[in-house]
């Protein structure tokens, strides 16, 4: 734990300080702010307080003392309810405006952690809790140079298992004797994961291969067991995933389309056209803003991104936000680019990855883009490769 800086970044809120509370791993999110243990056996109810100036302090059960002696700050042992509603009371005394693990009407729900019974106590107890959002951004998902290193290879190890994938896909089909075999989406899934292992990356679940109308579920799963043919004449879509197998590690996601064996439709070459511009207005709204010094919240991109798919008529489409944030987690802890599914008013932090993945879902097929963004002061720019066609096979 950095206790230098999270309490210069308390002082910048104006908050009196971060309280931290858990109770059976319920808060993975502090657990690593703080450094903690998460296989820690926990059974009883802890609170540790950051002032934004002076001593930290403990709030502990007497069975289990000795869990939170990796931290600085005093500390107070409890064992009943009422030394325990005594014990919150007198270690915040003097604090009025406290940062939580919590989200406003659960609108940001990646960080609501706290049970509203503990944060109805403390509002009796004359507090304000303020969602400790930004501040989870700026101490779980700013990158290291490290960390942007590990992104940087996996880029480049996806990347080209991806480029040798579509190349695979017509060797399958179109064998040189003539008599192509029988071929999935889920035998792509493993050929594409083999590539991967042999590059020294992990992921979870995926990747997801999926033709023609099982393109438009955007979270498709073939397995071995259902999963359609891959034919001539076919759309395609690959999202693709993974980081190295590395501590603090970061992910790399994508997702490409294409058409196997001819040129796209009117409709599809729309659809794509649409996609594209959509991802391009959302990467130029981040990139204006860090070009610019301009402070920017997640919503922003999304909103951009959107107007582009509405417009073209294709809105009621577009069933999902247009990014997540993408740290040692694929669905990281800090902003998303989200006006749909949350209202995300986080800012965008400098040093900081997210994917922008629009996409539009028409019953006979779905198209997504997606490609990964880094950001430092001053600039943003995206990492990998960037489509701008639908692959031809």
């Amino acid at each position: 734990m950095n206790l230098t800086a999270i309490q210069a970044a308390l002082r910048e809120t104006g908050y009196s300080g971060w309280l931290f509370y858990d109770h059976h791993h319920r808060d993975p999110i502090g657990e690593r702010i703080l450094g903690l243990d998460p296989k820690a056996h926990i059974t009883r109810r802890w609170y540790y307080f950051v002032p934004a100036q002076g001593e930290p302090h403990k709030l502990v059960h007497r069975i289990e003392q000795l869990r939170l002696d990796s931290l600085p700050g005093s500390k107070t042992l409890y064992s009943s309810w009422q030394e325990l509603a005594a014990g919150l009371e007198a270690m915040l005394s003097g604090a009025t405006k406290l940062a939580m693990q919590y989200s406003p009407n659960n609108a940001i729900m990646y960080v609501s952690m706290v049970d509203a019974g503990t944060v109805e106590f403390l509002r009796s107890i004359g507090k304000e809790i303020f969602s400790s959002a930004n501040l989870v951004s700026q101490f779980e998902a700013v990158l290291s140079e490290e960390q942007k290193f590990t992104h940087a290879a996996a880029q480049k190890a996806i990347d080209a298992v991806l480029a040798e994938g579509w190349k695979e896909i017509g060797r399958r089909l179109r064998p040189a004797n003539g008599q192509p075999g029988s071929f999935t989406e889920f035998d792509m899934v493993q050929w594409l994961s083999e590539g991967m292992r042999r590059e020294g990356l992990i992921w979870e679940n995926g990747p997801n291969v999926s033709v023609n109308a099982n393109s438009s579920d955007s979270h498709y799963e073939p397995t071995a067991e259902k999963s359609s043919p891959i034919r001539e004449g076919d759309f395609l879509l690959i999202d693709i995933w993974g980081k190295q197998d590395k501590p603090e590690a970061i992910f790399y996601d994508i997702t490409w389309t294409g058409v196997i064996g001819r040129e796209p439709s009117e409709r599809e070459q729309l659809v794509f056209t649409t996609v594209r511009d959509a991802r391009d207005a959302a990467v130029a709204t981040v990139e204006s803003a860090f070009t610019e010094g301009r402070t920017i919240h997640g919503y922003e991109g999304d909103d951009a991104a959107r107007a582009v798919i509405r417009n073209a008529g294709f809105g009621e489409y577009f069933t999902h936000r247009t990014g997540h944030n993408i740290a040692v987690e694929i669905h990281g802890p800090g902003a998303h680019l989200d006006n749909l599914e949350t209202h995300d008013e986080r800012l965008i932090l400098p040093n900081t990855c997210f994917s922008v993945e629009p996409g539009v879902y028409l019953p006979e097929f779905g198209v997504r883009s997606e490609i990964d963004m880094l950001t430092e002061p001053g600039k943003a720019w995206v990492t990998g490769k960037i489509q701008r066609e639908l692959v031809r096979i």
